[in-house]
């Protein structure tokens, strides 16, 4: 499914959207340019899964991976830029995330060990300055129908 975006806060409508839909064992795997609209998309879908719309949001570019305690169970936010092999996943609670709810970015860096069962999200820029398209693969068509931008 190719969705257009045409303002960051519709970035965070679709990261609200498919917080109401993630249950605990549920990936989403973000991909895309610097800038296409991942950290816009991370931020307001803990925003929304934390109910704090103020809840600071780091990137986890130097921790590499960041938990939170949200209203449906722990989510982990990876960013996997610098790891060096996805051996390295264990040492950063990779088997617990996998039973909670994960947002990856960069996630071929994970190679064979990220969840069959993700939602890819690929971010890229649109037209008008402002514009994102991203492309959803891996969820069954139900499970993403309805969304409304």
């Amino acid at each position: 499914m190719l969705l257009t975006l045409s303002s960051p806060q519709k970035t965070v409508s679709l990261a609200a959207q498919l917080a109401a839909r993630i249950e605990p064992g549920d990936c989403l795997a973000l991909t895309g340019e610097l800038g296409a609209g991942k950290s816009t998309f991370a931020r307001g879908f803990l925003r929304v899964l934390s109910e704090d719309p103020a809840l600071d949001v780091p990137s986890p570019s130097f921790s590499l991976v960041q938990p939170y305690d949200t209203v449906k169970g722990p989510v982990f936010h990876y960013d996997l830029w610098r790891l060096s092999g996805p051996d390295e996943l264990y040492e950063l609670a990779w088997d617990d995330a996998c039973e909670a709810i994960m947002i990856v970015e960069w996630p071929q860096r994970a190679e064979e060990l990220l969840p069959i069962n993700a939602l890819h999200l690929t971010f890229s820029y649109g037209e008008a300055e402002n514009e994102r398209k991203v492309l959803l693969e891996g969820w069954p068509e139900e499970r993403l129908t309805g969304l409304a931008l």
